[in-house]
């Protein structure tokens, strides 16, 4: 069980999505300290006060923080907006750019994905003419005191 856990926790996309998540807390702190340290003392300059987290009004003893509302909604379109204008609309060019011809697709210039698999070497000769390259050679207990000799092969799907 906890092979199978490991396994499921160092699949590709899983790694991906959790490096994903840490690049993204870290991005989320440098736009909050963009809008805390440089776009709200802006507004305060025309607003009076630079803060606005401690801006409350209060109806029958309930406080309302709408200062840090504001403050939140101010961080959440300056996040969206980065988002957008760095990685949407780019990405959106690129691929009207693709579509049209002018940029080659990821596939034409990403090299090719490969394809592996073990052999025992009997099927050495088989396997060269089929375009496979050997990568690396094994033994494996066969039971016993006896040792079976394996090929490791690779070639490019596709």
């Amino acid at each position: 069980m906890l092979k199978e856990f490991r396994n499921f926790l160092m699949r590709g996309n899983v790694v991906d999505l959790a490096v994903a998540v840490v690049i993204g807390a870290a991005f989320g702190a440098v736009v909050t300290s963009l809008v805390n340290d440089i776009i709200m003392p802006i507004i305060g300059i025309f607003g009076g006060s630079p803060d606005f987290t401690a801006n409350t009004f209060t109806i029958n003893g309930s406080e309302f923080r709408w200062g840090a509302f504001v403050t939140a909604l101010i961080t959440f379109v300056i996040i969206a907006a980065v988002i957008f204008f760095v990685v949407v609309k780019p990405m959106n060019h690129l691929m009207a750019r693709i579509k049209r011809g002018e940029v080659p697709a990821a596939e034409e210039i990403l090299p090719p994905t490969w394809e592996y698999r073990s052999a025992s070497e009997a099927e050495l000769n088989s396997l060269g003419a089929e375009g496979w390259e050997l990568v690396s050679m094994f033994d494996r207990e066969r039971g016993g005191n006896s040792k079976e000799c394996f090929f490791l092969f690779k070639r490019a799907q596709g």
